[in-house]
Protein backbone atom coordinates (compact mmCIF):
# COMPACT_ATOMS: atom_id res chain seq x y z
CA UNK A 1 0.00 0.00 0.00
CA UNK A 2 1.14 3.45 -0.85
CA UNK A 3 2.22 5.46 1.93
CA UNK A 4 -0.83 7.71 3.52
CA UNK A 5 0.11 11.34 2.40
CA UNK A 6 -0.23 13.61 5.59
CA UNK A 7 0.57 17.52 5.63
CA UNK A 8 1.61 19.72 8.76
CA UNK A 9 0.53 22.97 8.79
CA UNK A 10 2.54 25.33 11.15
CA UNK A 11 4.98 22.45 10.47
CA UNK A 12 8.50 24.23 11.27
CA UNK A 13 7.46 25.18 14.40
CA UNK A 14 8.22 23.39 17.91
CA UNK A 15 5.10 21.86 17.85
CA UNK A 16 5.14 21.14 14.00
CA UNK A 17 8.46 20.14 13.32
CA UNK A 18 8.19 16.93 16.04
CA UNK A 19 4.35 16.29 14.52
CA UNK A 20 6.38 15.88 10.91
CA UNK A 21 8.80 13.64 12.35
CA UNK A 22 6.85 11.45 14.47
CA UNK A 23 4.20 11.15 11.24
CA UNK A 24 7.08 9.96 9.15
CA UNK A 25 8.55 7.35 11.48
CA UNK A 26 4.95 6.16 11.29
CA UNK A 27 5.58 5.20 8.05
CA UNK A 28 3.76 8.58 6.58
CA UNK A 29 4.54 11.05 4.02
CA UNK A 30 4.41 14.75 5.54
CA UNK A 31 4.36 17.58 4.00
CA UNK A 32 5.34 20.43 6.18
CA UNK A 33 3.58 23.43 5.48
CA UNK A 34 4.53 26.54 6.99
CA UNK A 35 5.71 30.54 5.92
CA UNK A 36 8.79 30.80 3.49
CA UNK A 37 10.02 34.17 4.45
CA UNK A 38 12.55 33.02 7.05
CA UNK A 39 15.01 31.10 5.10
CA UNK A 40 16.94 30.65 8.29
CA UNK A 41 14.36 28.61 10.11
CA UNK A 42 13.69 26.38 7.03
CA UNK A 43 17.11 25.58 6.64
CA UNK A 44 16.97 24.58 10.53
CA UNK A 45 14.18 22.63 9.62
CA UNK A 46 15.53 20.52 6.80
CA UNK A 47 18.55 19.97 9.09
CA UNK A 48 16.25 18.37 11.95
CA UNK A 49 14.31 16.20 9.34
CA UNK A 50 17.13 15.39 7.60
CA UNK A 51 16.63 11.09 6.44
CA UNK A 52 12.99 11.36 6.93
CA UNK A 53 10.18 11.58 4.30
CA UNK A 54 9.59 14.98 4.93
CA UNK A 55 8.66 17.71 2.36
CA UNK A 56 8.68 21.65 2.74
CA UNK A 57 6.04 23.71 1.52
CA UNK A 58 5.75 27.37 1.02
CA UNK A 59 2.03 28.53 2.45
CA UNK A 60 0.28 31.54 4.04
CA UNK A 61 -1.97 28.97 5.71
CA UNK A 62 -5.01 32.31 6.08
CA UNK A 63 -5.31 32.96 2.28
CA UNK A 64 -8.11 30.50 1.08
CA UNK A 65 -6.70 30.51 -3.09
CA UNK A 66 -3.47 29.86 -2.04
CA UNK A 67 -4.61 26.39 0.19
CA UNK A 68 -6.63 25.50 -2.77
CA UNK A 69 -3.60 25.40 -4.70
CA UNK A 70 -1.63 24.20 -2.15
CA UNK A 71 -3.83 21.43 -1.89
CA UNK A 72 -3.79 20.08 -5.69
CA UNK A 73 -0.07 20.90 -6.00
CA UNK A 74 0.24 18.22 -3.12
CA UNK A 75 -1.73 15.79 -4.31
CA UNK A 76 -0.05 16.18 -7.43
CA UNK A 77 3.56 15.70 -6.60
CA UNK A 78 2.99 13.10 -3.34
CA UNK A 79 -0.51 11.60 -3.81
CA UNK A 80 -4.29 11.94 -2.46
CA UNK A 81 -4.31 13.66 0.88
CA UNK A 82 -5.28 11.58 3.81
CA UNK A 83 -3.78 13.29 6.87
CA UNK A 84 -4.06 17.14 7.68
CA UNK A 85 -2.87 18.36 11.47
CA UNK A 86 -3.59 22.07 11.70
CA UNK A 87 -0.80 23.31 14.19
CA UNK A 88 -0.77 26.76 12.52
CA UNK A 89 -0.37 29.45 14.87
CA UNK A 90 0.41 32.74 16.61
CA UNK A 91 -0.09 35.11 19.25
CA UNK A 92 -0.87 38.62 19.68
CA UNK A 93 -1.23 39.45 23.07
CA UNK A 94 -2.63 42.41 24.86
CA UNK A 95 -5.17 42.62 27.07
CA UNK A 96 -9.06 43.54 24.95
CA UNK A 97 -8.96 47.59 26.33
CA UNK A 98 -5.69 47.50 24.26
CA UNK A 99 -6.49 45.58 21.51
CA UNK A 100 -6.39 46.97 18.47
CA UNK A 101 -8.43 45.13 15.74
CA UNK A 102 -5.13 43.82 13.64
CA UNK A 103 -3.77 41.95 16.45
CA UNK A 104 -7.75 40.47 16.91
CA UNK A 105 -7.67 40.01 12.58
CA UNK A 106 -4.32 38.47 12.63
CA UNK A 107 -4.96 35.78 15.54
CA UNK A 108 -8.31 34.85 14.11
CA UNK A 109 -7.08 34.59 10.25
CA UNK A 110 -4.17 32.38 11.13
CA UNK A 111 -5.40 30.20 13.99
CA UNK A 112 -9.02 29.95 13.34
CA UNK A 113 -9.93 30.85 9.01
CA UNK A 114 -6.85 28.50 8.44
CA UNK A 115 -8.25 25.67 9.23
CA UNK A 116 -11.58 26.57 7.13
CA UNK A 117 -9.19 27.10 4.69
CA UNK A 118 -7.08 23.77 4.43
CA UNK A 119 -10.22 21.20 5.15
CA UNK A 120 -12.70 23.17 2.87
CA UNK A 121 -9.89 22.09 0.15
CA UNK A 122 -9.09 18.65 1.79
CA UNK A 123 -12.38 17.07 2.92
CA UNK A 124 -14.18 16.16 -0.41
CA UNK A 125 -11.18 14.26 -1.00
CA UNK A 126 -10.98 12.22 1.69
CA UNK A 127 -14.87 11.77 1.93
CA UNK A 128 -14.45 10.74 -1.60
CA UNK A 129 -11.98 8.25 -0.95
CA UNK A 130 -13.36 6.96 2.20
CA UNK A 131 -10.84 7.94 4.42
CA UNK A 132 -8.95 11.08 6.64
CA UNK A 133 -7.82 12.20 9.86
CA UNK A 134 -7.87 15.28 10.65
CA UNK A 135 -6.35 16.44 13.62
CA UNK A 136 -6.51 20.48 14.51
CA UNK A 137 -4.21 21.44 17.45
CA UNK A 138 -5.70 23.94 19.70
CA UNK A 139 -4.82 24.68 23.19
CA UNK A 140 -5.64 24.52 26.92
CA UNK A 141 -6.11 28.20 26.92
CA UNK A 142 -9.36 27.54 24.71
CA UNK A 143 -10.37 25.84 27.37
CA UNK A 144 -9.78 28.16 30.52
CA UNK A 145 -9.58 31.61 28.86
CA UNK A 146 -6.37 33.67 29.72
CA UNK A 147 -5.39 37.41 31.07
CA UNK A 148 -4.47 39.34 27.74
CA UNK A 149 -5.47 35.96 25.08
CA UNK A 150 -9.50 37.18 23.92
CA UNK A 151 -8.65 36.74 20.26
CA UNK A 152 -6.28 33.34 20.81
CA UNK A 153 -8.47 31.63 23.35
CA UNK A 154 -11.29 32.60 20.84
CA UNK A 155 -9.65 31.21 18.29
CA UNK A 156 -8.68 28.08 19.71
CA UNK A 157 -11.98 27.43 21.45
CA UNK A 158 -13.46 27.99 17.84
CA UNK A 159 -11.50 25.38 16.55
CA UNK A 160 -13.04 23.00 18.48
CA UNK A 161 -16.31 23.66 17.89
CA UNK A 162 -15.28 23.42 14.31
CA UNK A 163 -14.16 19.62 15.09
CA UNK A 164 -17.13 18.60 16.43
CA UNK A 165 -19.35 19.97 13.82
CA UNK A 166 -17.01 18.68 10.93
CA UNK A 167 -16.71 15.33 12.12
CA UNK A 168 -20.44 15.00 12.16
CA UNK A 169 -20.56 15.65 8.86
CA UNK A 170 -17.91 13.28 7.77
CA UNK A 171 -18.32 10.59 10.29
CA UNK A 172 -19.79 8.05 7.77
CA UNK A 173 -16.98 8.83 4.93
CA UNK A 174 -14.07 7.29 6.80
CA UNK A 175 -13.13 11.04 7.77
CA UNK A 176 -12.42 11.22 11.86
CA UNK A 177 -11.83 15.10 12.82
CA UNK A 178 -10.52 15.66 16.36
CA UNK A 179 -8.71 18.11 18.37
CA UNK A 180 -5.91 18.23 20.57
CA UNK A 181 -5.54 21.05 23.55
CA UNK A 182 -1.72 21.14 24.63
CA UNK A 183 -0.68 23.07 27.69
CA UNK A 184 2.62 24.65 28.22
CA UNK A 185 5.14 23.37 26.37
CA UNK A 186 8.82 23.74 25.96
CA UNK A 187 8.35 25.68 22.14
CA UNK A 188 9.98 29.11 21.46
CA UNK A 189 6.52 30.95 22.39
CA UNK A 190 6.68 29.58 25.90
CA UNK A 191 10.57 30.47 26.22
CA UNK A 192 9.66 33.83 25.16
CA UNK A 193 7.37 34.17 28.55
CA UNK A 194 9.57 36.03 31.00
CA UNK A 195 11.32 33.57 33.79
CA UNK A 196 9.09 34.38 36.58
CA UNK A 197 5.56 33.95 35.06
CA UNK A 198 7.09 30.59 33.33
CA UNK A 199 8.01 29.31 36.33
CA UNK A 200 4.35 30.23 38.07
CA UNK A 201 2.92 28.68 35.06
CA UNK A 202 5.22 25.37 36.00
CA UNK A 203 3.93 25.58 39.63
CA UNK A 204 0.50 25.13 38.78
CA UNK A 205 1.01 21.70 36.60
CA UNK A 206 0.30 18.78 38.72
CA UNK A 207 3.06 16.80 36.70
CA UNK A 208 5.65 19.96 37.81
CA UNK A 209 6.83 20.80 34.61
CA UNK A 210 6.44 22.06 30.78
CA UNK A 211 5.25 19.36 28.25
CA UNK A 212 7.45 18.18 25.83
CA UNK A 213 6.30 18.59 21.45
CA UNK A 214 6.94 15.12 21.77
CA UNK A 215 4.13 14.28 23.24
CA UNK A 216 1.79 16.13 21.59
CA UNK A 217 3.32 14.49 18.37
CA UNK A 218 2.50 11.54 20.03
CA UNK A 219 -0.85 12.40 20.60
CA UNK A 220 -1.44 13.34 17.00
CA UNK A 221 0.61 10.01 15.55
CA UNK A 222 -2.26 7.98 17.84
CA UNK A 223 -5.29 9.89 16.11
CA UNK A 224 -4.05 9.85 12.60
CA UNK A 225 -3.20 5.97 12.58
CA UNK A 226 -5.56 4.07 10.40
CA UNK A 227 -6.90 1.74 13.37
CA UNK A 228 -8.52 5.09 14.90
CA UNK A 229 -11.95 5.35 12.91
CA UNK A 230 -13.76 5.17 15.97
CA UNK A 231 -12.67 8.54 17.61
CA UNK A 232 -14.15 11.59 16.40
CA UNK A 233 -15.14 14.93 17.89
CA UNK A 234 -13.14 14.24 20.66
CA UNK A 235 -10.73 16.95 22.02
CA UNK A 236 -8.12 15.31 23.93
CA UNK A 237 -6.08 17.60 26.18
CA UNK A 238 -2.14 16.97 26.96
CA UNK A 239 -1.70 19.44 29.57
CA UNK A 240 0.05 17.57 32.67
CA UNK A 241 -2.76 18.12 34.43
CA UNK A 242 -3.33 21.60 34.43
CA UNK A 243 -7.05 21.61 33.65
CA UNK A 244 -9.04 18.37 34.42
CA UNK A 245 -12.85 18.34 33.13
CA UNK A 246 -15.32 15.72 33.45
Amino acid sequence: MNKRVAVVTGGIGGLGTAICIALARAGRRVVAADLGGHPERVARFAHEVEGHDIHFAALDVSDFEACEVFVRDTEAAHGPLGILVNAAGITRDTTLRKMERAQWDAVLSVNLDSVFNLCRHAIGGMAERGFGRIVNISSVNGQTGQFGQTNYSAAKAGMHGFTMALAREVARKGVTVNSISPGYCETALVAAIPDEIRQDIVDKVPVGRLGHPDEIARTVEFLSDDAAGYITGANIPVNGGLYMAF
